[in-house]
């Protein structure tokens, strides 16, 4: 009786179709981000951290108003200045995520000449990032300049985000400069450090630096092996997932 009860509710499982893209939500966030210098996707802002209503008209307005500057600036005189602290920068933030460089410059300096900012390390991580992942190095040089010209001191963060902007654009060379920087200033590279500079060192073809950074692995972190198994693991993983496609 079981068996037969079962076998007829096996025909009845409707076929589902997996291979159909479903439908996303427009707003705020419009697409995933890959960044190939980390290897795997950005996770969307919006499905991480509830925005609130202010901040997501503020975000829909934006995008509706970007090709014409007096809409623009309508939209950060009526919108943005009303935000809160916290709103104004989930806006920053959902812009960065986005990839929506040239509102995330604007936000960014409308967010320097607020009445409560104050010089923030963190801003600056991600404005430099922004700008590696868009091959946009002098923009990335620049705002790793004024993070120091607003007192901040580069922490191993900004001098990895700036290493991988190099190492976007080929330059194998002033990436190597500013990891030795980063090390005589006293901030030792990490987990994220080496794994983009061997990433990108081994793309390029350039085996010798990268037997010179796996041995510097050892020299600060406590199980180096184990490290460099999980980057070797993850290469051939990636490696076999482009083969597949």
């Amino acid at each position: 009786m079981k068996s037969a009860l079962m076998g007829s509710l096996k025909f009845q499982i409707p076929q589902l179709n997996f291979h159909k893209t479903l439908k996303t939500p427009d707003l705020p966030c419009s697409s995933v981000i890959t960044c190939s210098l980390r290897g795997r996707p950005r996770p969307p802002l919006w499905r991480a951290k509830r925005l609130s209503t202010e901040a997501i008209q503020a975000i829909q307005s934006l995008k509706l108003a970007r090709s014409s500057a007096p809409r623009l600036e309508e939209v950060f005189n009526n919108k943005l200045s009303r935000l809160l602290k916290t709103d104004l920068l989930d806006t920053l933030a959902v812009l960065q995520n986005q990839n929506e460089l040239d509102l995330a410059l604007k936000v960014f300096e409308f967010v320097r000449k607020e009445g409560w900012y104050k010089p923030d390390i963190l801003l600056y991580h991600a404005m430099i990032q922004l700008m590696g992942r868009n091959k946009m190095v002098e923009m990335a040089e620049e705002f790793f300049g004024k993070l120091e010209n607003e007192g901040l001191k580069p922490d191993t963060r900004a001098f990895t985000e700036m290493i991988g902007a190099y190492l976007q654009v080929g330059m194998i060379d002033k990436a190597m400069e500013i990891y030795e920087r980063m090390k005589v200033s006293g901030c030792d590279p990490d987990k994220l450090t080496f794994r983009i500079l061997i990433r990108n060192l081994e793309d390029a073809g350039k085996e010798e630096l990268v037997d010179c950074i796996k041995k510097e692995c050892g020299d600060y972190m406590d199980y180096p092996n184990k490290f460099l198994e999980e980057v070797e693991r993850k290469k051939n993983v990636k490696r076999l997932v482009v083969d597949f496609f």
